[in-house]
């Protein structure tokens, strides 16, 4: 630590909502991969163009000098789009001007979303392993994040956790279907499980549904807001990033009950103005996309996952089939790892492929969880078909050896 960051701790010029969180996993391995010979399935990010269409619509926005502040919740018209997809594909209408707010991403709905509903000392229960911006939100509204650990390998909702971990201050839960990093899609009985938790104890949810568009095998999107007595307390997280290869875009929505809407409405002012201008243009053309991208997409994306699910499969990985999303959450027990962190560091600095460990989406990991590694296949085939060649050479050494020789990043 240089002088200057340790006066800044001893006078307490940070704050201690900020002391108390860290940089997330992804970046932290993303410095570690950082100048090697690695191929990224850490990332989720594709490594694929995003579709022309909306490209072109984002440049001839700039270039028409629609380059000044949209209006703060959000361009109307996009607004408009995005109510006019949901009522069409769930017969449930969102009223645009009231109950949609366009964000900065997803993760900025979030944000404006727990600050819109979190008092300080409330808690918020989240589902482990969690997407790594649930707890620094809910510690930085100034709530206490209260954790329900999910059972590998199904990671199901279960009543009693979920009943356990419930206080006469808990004030919403966060859920998020399909799952980051599982891959799993929530049932409409752990759902309902959900509802009925929070009809009972007369709590929000908050759903992160940021993968929704990207369902396989036929299955289906189940909605927590769709069951009874949930409508009015259920805020919808959403976005653009995943769905059309834009992540770098920031582009997410919120849709809630009015009476919640003009909270995060007014938090996302004061956090961020609002969203791009061109980018709001570009994410009409994308609201308006036909169900044929849906499906092209879909089919692609579950291509690339049998294809690595396979490779990890034959390399010695043990895998769970994902039901939606990008990622592949990969058992390397078989190998002899003790340490996810370690696996980790060893895949990218002898193998040259990066992963992600599952630890880094808890705050203490369970001794008795297998070791986890997640998988990114949002890739071209020809990156995943180079990640799996190289896999193959974890099999000819004699990991249960060398894992004492590596310690955790």
């Amino acid at each position: 630590m240089n002088k200057c960051n340790q006066s800044v701790q001893e006078k307490g010029m940070l704050s201690q909502r900020i002391q108390n969180i860290d940089f997330p996993v992804f970046g932290k391995i993303a410095a570690f991969a950082r100048d090697k010979d690695v191929i990224r399935l850490d990332a989720g990010e594709p490594d694929f163009p995003a579709p022309t269409l909306i490209k072109a619509a984002a440049v001839t926005a700039i270039t028409a000098d629609y380059n000044q502040y949209a209006p703060v919740p959000g361009l109307e018209e996009l607004r408009r789009s995005i109510s006019a997809k949901i009522e069409a594909r769930e017969g449930v209408l969102f009223e645009p001007l009231s109950q949609i707010t366009v964000c900065c991403g997803a993760t900025e709905g979030l944000a404006a979303a727990l600050l819109a509903i979190v008092n300080p000392g409330d808690e918020v229960i989240l589902l482990e392993p969690a997407y790594t911006v649930y707890t620094p939100d809910v510690l930085l509204c100034g709530g206490s994040p209260v954790y329900v650990q999910l059972s590998p390998p199904e990671f199901c909702i279960e009543k009693h956790k979920l009943e356990e971990a419930v206080s006469p201050r808990t004030k919403a839960i966060i859920i998020n279907s399909p799952h980051n990093p599982t891959g799993r899609v929530y049932s409409h009985k752990e759902l309902t499980i959900i509802a009925e938790f929070c009809l009972q104890h007369n709590l929000l949810a908050i759903t992160d549904e940021v993968y929704e568009e990207l369902i396989y095998d036929g299955g289906k999107m189940e909605r927590l807001w769709k069951i009874p007595g949930m409508e009015d307390r259920t805020i919808i997280i959403s976005g653009f990033s995943k769905t059309f290869s834009v992540t770098g875009w920031r582009l997410g929505y919120v849709a809630a009950p009015a009476k919640l809407s003009r909270g995060v409405q007014l938090a996302h002012n004061y956090l961020t103005v609002g969203t791009a201008a061109p980018l709001q243009r570009a994410a009409v053309t994308a609201a308006q996309m036909t169900a044929e991208y849906y499906q092209q997409l879909v089919a692609l994306l579950q291509q690339r996952r049998d294809i690595l699910l396979d490779g990890l499969r034959k390399v010695g990985f043990e895998c769970r089939c994902p039901q939606g999303g990008y990622f592949i959450l990969a058992d390397a027990s078989r190998f002899g790892w003790q340490n996810d962190w370690a696996l980790a560091e060893y895949l990218i600095k002898d193998i040259g492929v990066a992963a992600i460990p599952l630890s880094g989406f808890y705050q203490e990991y369970p001794q008795d969880n297998p070791v986890f590694l997640r998988f990114a296949f949002c890739k071209r085939e020809e990156t995943i078909h180079a990640a799996i060649e190289r896999l193959q050479r974890v099999k000819l050494k004699n990991i249960a050896e060398r894992r004492l020789e590596h310690v955790a990043l």
